[in-house]
């Protein structure tokens, strides 16, 4: 007996079998552990972020993503993404997303 005949001659699964035999179980199964484990965390974190990055204000100190501190000195009020920051004697521009974490929290690892 050959491999081939006993592959025709095999039966077919039935019931709890033939659902988990099935390839489209199989990627749906991965479809739904890559959402709980890259997508929704991923998006908890952004929304987390975004959150931080609102409540931003005059006089916090950051630390920003070039690694610099800097004290926050005013909010635009027109453009909602650019904040002014004092470093060291003088005020600079800068983007809300250059914004890693607030000076007195620890950075958020990666």
């Amino acid at each position: 007996m050959t491999f081939a005949t006993l592959v025709q001659t095999a039966p077919a699964p039935t019931g709890v079998a033939a659902i988990f035999a099935n390839p489209m179980f199989m990627v749906a199964i991965m479809g739904v552990l890559f959402y709980f484990l890259l997508i929704r965390p991923q998006s908890k974190a952004r929304k987390e972020m975004e959150a931080r990055l609102s409540k931003l204000q005059a006089g916090d100190e950051v630390l920003l993503s070039s690694g610099l501190f800097a004290t926050i000195d005013r909010v635009d009020e027109k453009d909602a993404k650019v904040i002014w920051l004092k470093l060291g004697g003088s005020i600079v521009k800068a983007r809300r997303q250059a914004v890693v974490a607030l000076a007195g929290e620890p950075a958020p690892s990666e």
